[in-house]
């Protein structure tokens, strides 16, 4: 299989991190250079139609796109350790909790990245600076809501280390080098302190 993938992009990091985590090893990771259009070019089209990453080429030449879909598929090749659910409760509690920190937290950090940092005007034709500010600030307003999560739970989705987490954290992280997001710094102490232990995981720096 070949996975890809590009460069400081928070999506393929989400699934670099996944495997990870699981110790996953022998798919190769094909780089694909944003700044430079690869994702626009013919041969990536045929793969991807939508011109994203990550995407997951099959040994039988099929290609599975969308983040949380090849980490579903992952999940299935490789069950341990469990980052999606033990059972049917489990794995709906902790795809909602996934869910909600794509849909709310995730997607307006990454608006706001793309949409106001200079050198990503190439990825957002045309980039509207306005609509980056006010994700801005709904994307603090969500991680006020992560704060308090975080003082009730040690992690996104309750008492263990999960997909949650790897969503959350690697669009923290986005935000962090690009516009230097520091949640500490605007008194969200749970976010922080939960930031910093999930820092120290070998897959955080597995997946740079």
């Amino acid at each position: 299989m070949k996975l890809y993938v590009s460069p400081y992009a928070p999506n393929p990091r989400r699934v670099t991190m996944f495997m990870a985590e699981k110790g996953i090893t022998g798919i190769e990771q094909v780089s694909i250079d944003l700044m430079k259009d690869e994702h626009r070019t013919p041969e990536y089209l045929a793969k991807n139609p939508l011109g994203l990453v990550p995407a997951l080429e099959l040994d039988d030449g099929r290609v599975l796109s969308e983040t949380r879909a090849i980490c579903t598929y992952l999940e299935g090749l490789y069950p341990e350790p469990n980052l999606m659910g033990r059972d049917a409760e489990e794995r709906a509690f902790i795809e909602m909790a996934d869910r909600r920190v794509e849909l709310q937290l995730f997607r307006g950090i990454t608006d706001w990245v793309r949409h106001t940092h200079p050198a990503l005007a190439t990825l957002e034709r045309p980039q509207f600076s306005e609509f980056g500010l006010a994700q801005a600030g709904k994307a603090r307003d969500k991680l006020r809501w992560l704060d308090e999560v975080l003082g009730k739970q040690q992690y996104v989705a309750g008492d263990r280390f999960t997909i949650a987490d790897i969503t959350a954290y690697c669009g923290l992280e986005f935000a962090k080098a690009l516009v230097k997001l520091r949640p500490g710094e605007e008194g969200l102490v749970n976010v922080q302190a939960w930031r910093d232990r999930i820092h120290e995981r070998p897959s955080a720096a597995a997946s740079k």
